[in-house]
């Protein structure tokens, strides 16, 4: 008997009312392979994307001091290398030396207690090997050498953190090394050259410009060679902050958007001057020198030419400034770079020996011209050094300057002028770079001159040569 009732029977294995069916494994698995939608005749296949491969991180975290030990607003923070790093900590180009090897945890990463031995190395290699980068950046990336590199010879540079007690720092070609030292003011707690992002950069900026440049070391040059290198030092310094996005948030939250208000980027080397009883550290890039007020000492010089570099950068920052389309922060990062390059590109296609500021000033305006950027910037970098009495021009400032024009100098070291070096940084009062090893030499070929032709005899008139 049919006890349905003229109703379809109900399969035991049907599902329950209500049941949504789901896809089984194999068919999301099509699905998700074939990703196709269908129009009307036409069936359209979308491809599956390649994944995007992850990246391998090789480079490690540091603990640093991003400014000098006096900046509070910026202080010890995490950075990222990103490139392989050895424990030491070294890599192909940098290595520590002088004290314990730096091992790195178990990340990977360089955090060590701040202000001990093992902090020290790490600060003072990373900021060696953001200094190098930073440069390499600015040439597209190519391989800046050290001054001794050759096909054969990879040396990498040795950079010493704790190199002894005295008020300096150093950079030494002979000894493939840059030297930090230590002292303890009267009443004041010790300072550590090595822990000032200012000075490290600055010493390693003598090391990259002597690579490029090799004869502007010489005490022999005129007096605005030296100020070249010392200049191109602290301008480093200046870069490498301009460099680093932190840095340069805090430049523009400090002075409100504007570079010539009282700010540590200006300021070089902070703590150090403070233990020498100065206000704004060991120099200061926002100054008003001219070349008829500072004669031969090397350092003087120097802050002319730094005075007008980070005068042109203000410049080319308040030119370039659209704060309501873009960031502050953006647009002095991006100055900094252009800046860096500038005085990098400037520098390399100058004289090798006898370098003026005014060779340099001229290739800066022939490079901006290259690079096609505005005439303005042409007008900053002749405004700036004609009011430093660098340079003469040949038109009124208010003018724009003409493409191919030359600027004529307008103060010239005098003719045997001397390099005064008394004041300077240990790397310019180093013997190697005075002429003394010469000296020296000539005094031991002297000797050998005068034992050859016999210039000493005895009582018996023997040459002192022939004597037993």
């Amino acid at each position: 008997m049919n006890t349905n009732s003229g109703r379809e029977e109900i399969s035991r294995d049907a599902p329950p009312i209500g049941f949504v069916p789901m896809p089984t494994i194999e068919y999301r698995a099509h699905r998700k392979t074939m990703k196709s939608t269908v129009e009307p005749g036409h069936p359209v296949i979308i491809p599956v994307p390649i994944p995007i491969p992850v990246p391998l991180l090789t480079g490690p975290r540091v603990l640093m001091w991003k400014q000098d030990p006096a900046v509070s607003e910026i202080g010890i923070r995490r950075a990222f290398i990103p490139s392989y790093v050895a424990s030491g900590p070294r890599d192909a180009r940098i290595k520590m030396e002088g004290v314990a090897s730096v091992n790195k945890n178990s990340l990977g990463d360089f955090i060590e207690v701040p202000n001990s031995e093992a902090f020290d190395s790490v600060h003072a290699f990373t900021v060696v090997r953001q200094t190098l980068t930073m440069y390499q950046r600015a040439l597209g990336g190519i391989a800046l050498p050290w001054q001794w590199n050759t096909p054969t010879n990879a040396d990498p540079l040795s950079v010493f953190p704790r190199a002894g007690v005295t008020q300096n720092a150093f950079y030494s070609r002979t000894q493939k090394a840059l030297k930090f030292f230590y002292f303890t003011p009267a009443n004041k707690p010790t300072v550590y050259t090595c822990r000032s992002f200012d000075i490290v950069a600055h010493e390693c900026g003598h090391a990259v410009l002597d690579a490029l440049k090799p004869n502007w070391l010489l005490a022999n040059n005129p007096p605005q060679t030296g100020g070249l290198h010392e200049a191109f030092g602290d301008l480093t310094a200046i870069f490498l902050a301009l460099s680093q996005m932190d840095q340069v948030e805090a430049v523009i939250a400090q002075t409100k958007a504007n570079l010539h208000d009282k700010t540590f980027l200006a300021d070089v080397a902070e703590q150090f001057g403070l233990a020498l009883g100065r206000p704004n550290g060991l120099r200061n890039a926002d100054n008003d020198l001219r070349l008829s007020e500072v004669g031969n000492e090397v350092h003087a010089i120097s802050q002319v030419f730094t005075g007008a570099v980070y005068d042109i950068l203000a410049d080319i920052f308040m030119s370039e400034r659209q704060w309501l389309r873009k960031d502050d922060a953006r647009i002095l990062y991006e100055a900094g770079q252009y800046v860096c390059s500038l005085v990098l590109r400037a520098c390399i296609q100058a004289p090798d020996s006898g370098a003026t500021f005014a060779h340099v000033v001229n290739k800066m305006l022939q490079i901006t011209v290259a690079d096609n950027k505005p005439v303005s910037y042409r007008n900053f970098i002749r405004n700036r050094f004609t009011l430093r009495e660098v340079v003469v021009s040949p038109t009124p400032l208010a003018e724009d300057m003409a493409t191919m024009t030359e600027l004529a100098p307008a103060i010239l070291d005098e003719p045997g002028a001397m390099q005064n070096r008394h004041t300077c940084c240990g790397t310019m009062q180093l013997d190697e770079y005075l002429g003394m090893d010469d000296m020296l030499q000539s005094q031991i070929d002297e000797l050998k001159k005068s034992l050859r032709k016999g210039a000493i005899r005895d009582s018996s008139d023997k040459p002192y040569s022939q004597l037993s």
